[in-house]
């Protein structure tokens, strides 16, 4: 089998999510998605437990520690619904997690990911531009027509700029844009030195574009929070401790917004991360009453449920707030499952990104750039996932993804001694060079490819 291939999992999994197929087993709502999952999700976290791809982590622990306390949250809040919604989160959320934890563990397997993610947004380009112009995400449409299934609504949000939301596969356009954002970096940072630099700049400008056309201001965030890390990188390349810089200069700038500013600094960052003043202020309420439905409010009248939360049930709301949406990934689950099972959920979360910052890969320039992407990634995630909810099939591709990580906090860099002559003349070289994709100097490998007794890392 080819090293540099997805495995056929892998493929399997990202085929059921760009295709939302739905159907009814009895009273149960099924997708593709759940149902590849339900196949797969056992005998892989049985494997997990047992080593079979590394030593057992403590992010891999809280991610199930996670599941077994949202199940005991929904239990003692609505246990006439436990089964249909802790199966269907437990399986999304942890079957993306393991599906991306097992077979995504080499670099040959990651950067095959890269580049495949990339082709799925190149192939959707047309039904994207027909959609923007129509409103129409023509796959679900066509899904929907197929007697006996179904798949997602189609989304009739407002247009904004002139332009129709994009929703694609997906069940909400943020949804569509923040699957772009997480290909963004995964590739344009990612693959750096393996592919062309026109080829890597075009298509990371093509993500960025497709991106937008969910016109969300939550993308848009995660999108430019990355560029942000891209340039700093750049700038800032020959000092050491460039990040510690920037941490510093983020600390400077909460204190600093918390005493010059009568609101507090993450009311203000809410407020320039949306397209509008309404939009901020609806999301400041949002934030205040589902605080005090986890912590408790006299103010409000508000008894809190800090321990296992508030399940399924409503949550308290001024009576003006007809919706019952929350625009705030933490903070639903906070509300829903109390703040032990967003403890767990998070501190896997900073955990696997903590490692994975703290690995050093300097002579492997490979895995410098692939830590990088992937960090760059989830730190815009961080951010973009308090203004935003996700479920269904992007909240599972967005664990997916953070699970494809998670090797590279026991990668081994390659040294020295991997460094081999190329002898042989052209033909030998160009045998060599098929089986070396991953070099530390790939371009140097390419211009060297004729020179006999040079060096290059295998």
């Amino acid at each position: 089998m080819n090293k540099d291939r997805l495995p056929v999992p892998v493929l399997l999994y990202l085929l059921v999510i760009v295709l939302p197929i739905g159907f009814r087993v009895g009273p149960l709502y099924m997708t593709s998605l759940r149902l590849f999952l339900i196949a797969v999700i056992m005998p892989l976290i049985v494997r997990l437990l047992l080593g079979k791809y590394g030593k057992v982590l403590l992010i891999d622990v809280l991610f199930i520690l996670h599941i077994v306390w949202a199940t005991i949250a929904l239990v003692v809040n609505s246990p006439d619904r436990v089964v249909e919604n802790i199966g269907a989160a437990a399986i999304e959320f942890l079957g993306g997690y393991v599906v991306g934890r097992a077979y995504i563990r080499t670099p040959e397997a990651f950067g095959a990911l890269c580049r495949t993610l990339m082709l799925i947004v190149l192939c959707s380009l047309p039904f994207i531009l027909f959609e923007t112009l129509t409103g129409r995400p023509l796959i679900i449409e066509i899904i929907r027509k197929i007697p006996g299934l179904t798949s997602y609504a189609v989304n009739h949000s407002t247009a904004r700029l002139g332009l129709e939301r994009v929703q694609l596969v997906f069940a909400h356009p943020i949804h569509y844009g923040l699957f772009c954002s997480v290909i963004f970096s995964l590739f344009y940072v990612g693959m750096w030195g393996q592919v062309g630099n026109a080829r890597r700049v075009l298509s990371g400008m093509l993500i960025v574009a497709c991106g937008f056309l969910a016109l969300s201001s939550g993308v848009l965030l995660a999108i430019l929070l990355q560029i942000g890390l891209i340039f700093w990188a750049w700038t800032f390349d020959g000092i050491k401790m460039r990040w510690w810089l920037l941490v510093g200069l983020f600390v400077m700038a909460y204190i600093s917004i918390d005493l010059l500013s009568n609101r507090t600094p993450i009311k203000v960052f809410m407020s320039y991360a949306t397209f509008s003043a309404h939009t901020a202020y609806w999301r400041g309420i949002i934030f205040d009453w589902g605080l005090a439905n986890v912590i408790g409010s006299a103010e409000k009248g508000v008894i809190g449920s800090p321990l296992f939360g508030i399940g399924l049930n409503d949550w308290v709301r001024p009576h003006y707030m007809y919706s019952g949406s929350m625009d705030n990934f933490w903070l639903v689950m906070a509300v829903r499952y109390g703040l032990p099972g967003v403890a767990f959920i998070a501190l896997g979360y900073v955990i696997g990104l903590a490692r994975v910052m703290r690995r050093n890969f300097e002579n492997d320039q490979v895995l410098v750039q692939f830590r990088r992407a992937w960090v760059f990634t989830f730190l815009g995630l961080s951010f973009t996932l308090s203004t935003v909810h996700v479920w269904t099939s992007i909240y599972s591709f967005i664990f997916f993804i953070f699970g494809a990580g998670i090797w590279l906090i026991t990668a081994q860099p390659k040294n020295d001694s991997d460094i081999v002559p190329i002898v042989g003349g052209e033909k030998g070289d160009a045998r060599q060079r098929a089986n070396r994709k991953y070099t530390r100097f790939p371009n140097a490998a390419r211009s060297q490819a004729r020179a006999p007794h040079r060096f290059v890392r295998r």
